[in-house]
């Protein structure tokens, strides 16, 4: 009966979400690239603070005044505290430590900690900790003084990295085996909390480093009555849609009706547009009941934007340029390109919120309370220079409006100074080549540009849509949408010291990696649709890696470093036969679509290396990682093998298209030998096997998609035929499994999977489940590209550009015309 009725319940929420535009795991709103990501992960754009891709608040919020009733139609309160003692991110507080196991009642009040060291926190095995930690445990004593004990509520905040033990007095208040990725708050039980004293208390933790990197940081705090004010409403939210470049809902707001959009006009075609890190917020306005009403909207912007922790103070300014009304904000460290890693924000560089000095808004900075409070009374509070987790706010007076449209739009940028580190140079953003340019022109050219712009937008989104839909069909299409702007904010575009095009990925979640080859790989059918420069830019750090004689291996390198550090490769070993095959595929790939093999001509030498490799170690690869290493090193892979085959018969391909015909027969001839003795190992019967030793097993064959969307001809058509036929049997509810060992799978291979395939019914039995899966998740997050596919549950990673391999049926059609 219970289950009855959970799928009852699921069903009709599946109805209700699915009666607006679009159903998304997390919707995009302000999107540049992984720095500059703000999204918001709830159907209803009021039921959370929005937040960076990583999951930290970055609050922008909405108010709209309607005849002197405010309501509420973007962003919540956000969850704050008071704190008690403090963790690093506030000051770096020293406290009592020792690596050695202590005696019995270390955790209590009383225990003499004298012979313990001192030290700073936090305590960990990174550059960042301020005290190093590399044995298997630690523990820590920290004492402290408190003038009053009477708390409402208290929390921990910790953390730690890996397994814990916290004490609070003498009493345990959290444990835990295995890590956190960033703070955590506990609520502490309110039996614990009464024991808290006026006078001397301590927190003892006890912190074993099990694997990988170790860290510990804690302190205590409370929270704080809300400082949301009971008078103003919730706007109610009628719907939400989506498009390539824009995210758009709609709301009523009492006697007016508002649309409101978000746009970031990640135009491919256009690398400027692309680069200028500004996206647009825009409000339209109408009455709903036939009568006048007047209208104020209010926009808050918070500092945390750009920090990396709340905690870190920020300077702000206000002027004007031009045509444009500008508040600025950024942190009074500017640490440039001195935070690497995955669960990091960037704290150097300015954010800027501009409005067209012709609307007549008035702008101020302030504490997030007094924000809405000036709105609200109509009163302006002399501006903060300098603070914590502040609010850039900008009141814009519509006047009267009445059932006619209003519109009138403000910009969000981001000035970053310096965007990545390649080989030890700092280099600028694309959009910083023209050393006239100022951050201030380009929201002056934004304002100036904006309704051509908001119309190059909505026709390429009109002609996205109308291809992805005759390509694969509507759930398709709506896959498309949903993959494009977190594609594409997942990378930066800069140009090389030696003036090449560099667009580097970051590898959300993952790793953290710069440039990775296997991340490129998946994510490569967006940018050859809509421009091949892109993917050329993907791929010529990796080439310079080799050229230059800093990687001196046989094989392709697997990253250029940790993001936004591309100094060279960082991750712990090399995966020959995968980042050999997939450069070789993806310069033939640029091939195709640029009608020539000039790309390819200029690293001739360091190809013919990679090929030669694949030619002698890949048919039957020895145990290696691939590009799903979250499933361990496997020997003998069928599917890595067929990389290898797809990896010769692409060089094969180049060295025609370079006249080199003897070449070029004589590695076509390889793949066409080693195709035949992959058939052979593999097959299993009805379906080809995971490994070659082993004929029980199973798995998607992805790779084998390069072989028909690049004309290869190397495998029959009766392989793609049997392994989908196989495919449509073992489906779950939310996909096809990556292969036999496990019910989780990648969306991004089980559609170049479904490409294998002509028929468009078999096509779609691969794909719906797929789209199922995003419309249905709980996972409510920028889309995981690794997701569980019983129960529609992400595993890992979030926010990557990989879902540019959604783009691989659109990729097919447009070569085949070619």
């Amino acid at each position: 009966m219970k289950k009855i009725l959970f799928i009852l319940l699921s069903g009709m929420q599946y109805l209700a979400v699915s009666a607006q535009g679009f159903r998304a795991p997390a919707y995009p709103l302000i999107n540049h690239d992984t720095y500059f990501s703000i999204w918001s992960t709830t159907d209803k754009l009021t039921d959370a603070p929005t937040k960076h891709w990583t999951g930290t608040d970055q609050s922008l919020t909405g108010l709209i005044k309607v005849d002197g009733t405010a309501y509420r139609f973007m962003g919540n309160e956000e969850k704050t505290y008071k704190t008690l003692i403090p963790t690093s991110d506030e000051e770096n507080y020293q406290t009592k430590y020792t690596e050695t196991q202590p005696a019995s009642g270390w955790e209590n009040v009383q225990f003499n900690d004298a012979d313990w060291k001192n030290g700073i926190a936090p305590f960990g095995d990174n550059n960042a900790d301020k005290t190093s930690w590399k044995t298997k445990d630690i523990w820590v004593r920290r004492t402290f003084t408190l003038n009053q004990s009477d708390f409402k509520k208290l929390y921990l905040k910790i953390s730690h990295d890996d397994n814990v033990e916290v004490y609070l007095n003498g009493e345990k208040v959290y444990s835990k085996t295995g890590w956190v990725q960033k703070f955590v708050f506990i609520e502490i039980d309110d039996v614990i909390r009464k024991n808290l004293k006026a006078g001397k208390n301590v927190l003892a933790i006890h912190c074993a480093n099990t694997a990988g990197g170790a860290h510990l940081d804690a302190g205590l705090v409370t929270e704080p009555v809300s400082a949301q004010k009971a008078n103003i409403l919730v706007a109610d939210q009628t719907n939400v849609d989506m498009n390539a470049t824009q995210t758009i809902y709609n709301f009523t707001c009492g006697k007016v009706d508002l649309t409101l959009t978000f746009t970031s006009p990640l135009l491919l075609n256009d690398l400027n547009l692309l680069s200028r890190p500004i996206s647009y917020i825009s409000y339209k306005v109408k009455a709903n009941d036939g009568k006048t009403h007047n209208v104020q909207v209010y926009f808050g912007a918070s500092t945390d934007i750009a920090v990396n922790t709340s905690m870190q103070p920020v300077t702000t300014q206000k002027y004007t340029s031009n045509s444009v009304a500008i508040l600025k904000a950024g942190t009074v460290e500017q640490p440039i390109l001195q935070k690497k890693g995955d669960d990091v924000r960037i704290d150097w560089g300015y954010m800027y919120v501009g409005v067209p000095q012709s609307y007549g808004s008035n702008q101020y900075v302030s504490s997030s309370t007094d924000a809405f409070n000036n709105f609200l009374q109509n009163t302006t509070s002399s501006n903060v220079k300098e603070g914590k987790h502040l609010v850039l706010s900008t009141i814009i007076p519509l006047g009267k409006v009445s059932s006619t449209p209003k519109e009138q739009f403000i910009m969000l940028g981001y000035d970053d100074l310096y965007a990545i580190q390649y080989f030890k140079q700092n280099l600028k953003a694309w959009w910083k080549l023209d050393p006239s340019k100022t951050i201030e022109s380009e929201l002056n050219a934004a304002a100036r540009d904006y309704t051509s712009i908001l119309k190059r937008c909505t026709d390429f989104n009109q002609s996205l849509q109308k291809a992805a839909v005759a390509a694969g069909g509507e759930n398709y299409a709506k896959l498309c949408v949903l993959g494009y702007r977190q594609s594409i904010s997942a990378h930066k575009l800069v140009k090389s010291p030696q003036g090449e095009i560099l667009f580097l990925s970051k590898e959300n979640f993952s790793g953290g990696f710069i440039n990775t080859v296997d991340v490129t790989y998946p994510s490569a059918p967006l940018y050859l649709v809509y421009n091949p420069a892109l993917m050329e830019g993907m791929l010529n750090g990796i080439f310079y890696f080799s050229e230059s004689g800093k990687n001196t291996r046989p094989f392709a390198a697997h990253d250029l470093g940790t993001y936004p550090l591309a100094n060279g490769q960082t991750y712990g070993e090399g995966m020959p036969v995968e980042e050999s095959g997939n450069m070789l595929i993806l310069t033939a790939a640029i091939a195709k679509a640029e009608g020539n093999a000039n790309f390819a001509k200029k690293h001739w030498k360091t190809l013919t290396t990679w090929a030669d490799y694949l030619n002698k170690e890949g048919l039957d690869p020895a145990n290696q990682l691939c590009t799903d290493d979250f499933a361990g090193h496997l020997a003998r892979n069928a599917n890595l093998s067929v990389k290898a085959i797809v990896g010769v018969g692409c060089y094969a391909m180049l060295a025609e298209q370079l006249g080199d015909k003897a070449t070029a027969e004589k590695y076509r001839n390889n793949a066409k030998e080693m195709v035949g003795k992959w058939m052979q190992l593999a097959d299993a019967g009805d379906h080809y096997a995971l490994t070659f030793n082993n004929k029980d097993t199973w798995s998607q064959k992805y790779n084998m998609v390069w072989d028909k969307v690049l004309g290869l001809n190397l495998f029959p058509k009766t392989v793609y035929e049997k392994e989908v036929k196989f495919y449509l049997t073992k489906q779950n509810e939310y996909g096809l499994p990556l292969d036999s060992r496990k019910t989780y799978t990648k969306s991004d291979w089980v559609l170049w999977t479904a490409g294998l395939t002509d028929n468009q019914n078999d096509f779609n039995a691969l794909v719906n489940p797929i789209y199922k899966y995003t419309v249905e998740t709980t996972s409510r997050i920028p889309l995981s590209d690794w997701h569980e596919t019983t129960t529609g549950n992400k595993v890992g990673f979030q926010a990557r550009s990989v879902v540019g391999g959604y783009f691989m049926k659109l990729l097919e059609v447009k070569l085949s015309k070619q």
